[in-house]
């Protein structure tokens, strides 16, 4: 048996899933590398390190945090479709 056919990788909304799962993690760390990055910059700019550095930092973790719920929220919802299609 080959291991395509035990995974069922041609199936469309398994592959949307996996991807989906992959990101997350992406999703946590870019929101924090972006805010902390935009807090740096204006702290250069305006010269009050760390202020802007901390604030955006807060703000970037929180918006991590919320791109993991929406797309664990809407990986969850997927798999419970799917089982109510195969019953």
């Amino acid at each position: 048996m080959r291991l395509a056919e035990i995974f069922s990788i041609t199936d469309k909304r398994f592959l949307d899933d996996l991807s989906r799962a992959g990101t997350i993690g992406l999703h946590m760390v870019s929101g924090i590398a972006a805010g902390t990055a935009i807090g740096y910059a204006l702290d250069y700019w305006l010269e009050s390190f760390p202020w802007c550095t901390g604030v955006f930092m807060l703000l970037g973790i929180v918006s991590g945090f919320r791109n993991v719920y929406v797309d664990t929220k809407k990986l969850v919802a997927n798999q419970q479709k799917e089982t109510v299609e195969r019953k």
